[in-house]
């Protein structure tokens, strides 16, 4: 294993909604053996209310100091040396600050979807606030995929089947 995993255990899942993070994360930490985060799970458990609820009342400038106040909290526990894949929000890693920690405690690795396809999974979500406008979130897609090809490593999501994208991933040279 990558000797940077091995100081830092962090697997960083990072991309667009509806990518997978949350489902591909979830079954490559089964596959590796560490443990999964869901970083908006976090952010809801401790604001105690449902990220729809946060943006309407605090805004995206609100829920995003939550994300990063979550993200710090469990990239601490990764610098403490418990090994986690996290799936990290959609536009967390299009922040600087949020790029800059991932990078020097563990592996980024980006699930590139195509916009169609994100587009399908997202259509009949009322969870996602981003979402709503189909202008705004092509717009959105297309300027977060600059902060997403900084991730260390790009899984192109070609698949329904998240197997596939963990079999991909398993096979990247940090697992040699």
């Amino acid at each position: 294993m990558n000797l940077k995993l091995k100081r830092t255990p962090g697997i960083y899942v990072v991309g667009f909604m509806g990518a997978g993070k949350s489902t591909i994360g979830r079954l490559l930490a089964d596959r590796i053996g560490w443990r999964f985060i869901d970083l908006d799970d976090d952010i809801e458990s401790t604001a105690r209310q449902a990220i729809t609820a946060i943006f309407e009342t605090l805004g995206e400038a609100g829920f995003r100091r939550l994300e990063h106040e979550a993200l710090r909290l469990r990239v601490a526990e990764v610098e403490r040396g418990r090994p986690s894949v996290i799936a990290v929000g959609g536009g967390a890693f299009a922040q600087d600050v949020n790029r800059d920690l991932l990078s020097n405690n563990g592996i980024s690795l980006w699930l590139d979807c195509p916009l169609d396809v994100v587009q399908r999974r997202v259509a009949a979500a009322t969870h996602r606030p981003l979402a709503r406008d189909p202008e705004k979130f092509a717009a959105l897609y297309a300027a977060r995929r600059d902060a997403y090809s900084r991730a260390e490593y790009r899984v192109p999501i070609e698949s329904d089947d998240p197997c596939v994208a963990v079999d991909t991933i398993l096979h990247l040279p940090i697992f040699r």
